[in-house]
């Protein structure tokens, strides 16, 4: 096992890797920017180094910093967390040049699946079912607009070195397309240093269905159920559950075999997980991308399963052999998580950084959970996501589940700052919501526009 663990990240995450490197008893270091010089990851480690001004690119984002605070520390190995430098091949590669071990999967993985076009092939070599669309890159509208002819609208214009929602645009008919594609392509080109788009059919509305995989240095893989991440905003998710309650035993299986199998054909080490999209009314599911990261939402699968995802991916790392083989794999009881973000939800969801002058986490039952890195008199700065806390529990069934949730966002309480827990509370009390009556269409079709409605009366 790795003596000395460095977190590239910082944030509730950051705050997550280092309880369970601690409890591995594994010496942690913190890296921060200047802006996070009081953020709680560099209290909680054992050691913290500023790597750079506040802006992403000239510290968490700077290759060579994370990687000289990693030699100057002595740390053996270095965990990416979710966003930054945890899907950067080169940063992988440098890990490895440096005889440092990176939690994550090969840089030649992540180039394989980091590439959506790539990992179509991939993907169809191995029997996987992937989304009617462009078989390569597509570097012009005039491209587009053949393949889009072919499948027949609306698509979707994605980047392919794209994620995060970013370089994404639906297009629901041929005279919207050239704008969309030239709007995309420019997107894409500052957000990943890579322009080339493709094309693929909308399947809307859907369940945008998510399955956790684990792989060792071995050949073992195996999947740890599936996560329902279809209440999104802007392709963005908002909330995410487990199980999902438009799947049944025999499509989880079907699912969880296809993730198994599209993992082992780029045999895949560590975490990651496999996403697709379900037409629920046929029940033909389809791979949409892989993600070689540990995700935002993967408590929930924990609680379920009663597997600590983030030290498995550490163990993995360090060599050791998955414990747990599929046969063994049981889901019990629901879970559910709410992301808490610094914003207004009555100004188009706007930013709200500011400093925390009080703050009540909710607590008091089994099955409650809060990953969370602010405290009070902490100051939200404004260069990074505004993702502040998450909300998680866990009960014996999905109802048992949507209460507890109620009731933990009733009490959650931060003052300060605006956030939308207030949101969330309205969108877990929601009549669809509590019956599973939703899709990928139902949070900005449905849900928004009764809710602004309503807050205009109010």
């Amino acid at each position: 096992m790795f003596k000395k663990l460095l977190i590239a990240n910082r944030g509730e995450i950051a705050v997550r890797i280092i309880r369970a490197a601690r409890e591995l008893g594994i010496a942690t270091v913190a890296v921060y920017s200047e802006a996070d010089k009081d953020a709680l990851h560099t209290i909680l480690a054992d050691e913290a180094i500023c790597i750079g001004p506040a802006r992403s690119a000239d510290s968490y984002l700077n290759m060579s910093s994370v990687l000289s605070a990693a030699i100057v520390t002595g740390a053996e190995a270095i965990h990416p967390g979710f966003g930054f430098l945890s899907e950067n091949a080169k940063f992988a590669t440098m890990c490895e040049e440096m005889n440092i071990s990176f939690v994550g999967p090969s840089a030649q993985v992540m180039n394989k699946m980091g590439d959506k076009i790539n990992a179509r092939r991939e993907m169809i070599a191995a029997g996987v079912p992937v989304i009617p669309g462009s078989d390569g890159e597509v570097h012009t509208a005039d491209e587009a607009m053949a393949i889009a002819k072919q499948i027949g609208y609306p698509v979707m214009l994605k980047a392919s070195a794209g994620g995060g929602g970013r370089g994404i645009r639906k297009v629901e008919q041929e005279c919207e397309l050239a704008e969309a594609f030239e709007s995309a392509s420019k997107e894409a080109l500052v957000a990943f240093g890579n322009s080339a788009m493709y094309v693929e059919k909308v399947i809307y509305p859907a369940r945008h269905i998510e399955v956790q995989i684990l792989g060792d240095h071995s050949g073992n893989i195996i999947h740890l159920g599936e996560r329902d991440c279809s209440l999104q905003r802007n392709n963005q998710k908002v909330l995410e559950e487990s199980p999902s309650v438009a799947i049944g035993k025999t499509l989880r299986q079907a699912l969880g075999d296809a993730a198994v199998r599209a993992a082992k054909a780029v045999s895949y080490v560590n975490a990651g997980t496999i996403e697709f999209l379900l037409n629920e009314q046929s029940g033909d599911f389809y791979f949409m991308e892989m993600n070689t990261r540990i995700q935002v939402e993967h408590p929930v699968t924990e609680f379920v399963t009663g597997t600590d995802i983030v030290k498995e991916q550490i163990k993995i790392a360090a060599g050791h052999k998955l414990l747990m083989t599929q046969d063994e794999v049981a889901i019990r009881g629901h879970a559910i998580e709410c992301r808490i973000n610094a914003e207004n939800p009555d100004l188009n969801f706007a930013p709200s950084p500011g400093k925390i002058t009080n703050v009540h986490i909710p607590g008091g039952s089994l099955g409650l959970r809060v990953d969370s890195a602010v405290y009070n008199g902490y100051a939200i700065p404004p260069y990074y996501d505004n993702m502040i806390a998450k909300i998680i529990v866990h009960g014996e069934n999905r109802f048992d589940a949507l209460m507890k949730m109620q009731r933990a966002l009733y009490e959650f309480e931060i003052e300060g700052l605006v956030t939308n827990a207030d949101f969330q509370l309205d969108l877990i009390s929601d009549q669809h919501v509590i019956a599973g009556d939703y899709d990928t269409s139902f949070l900005t079709e449905t849900f928004l526009p009764v809710y602004q409605k309503r807050k205009e009366v109010d």
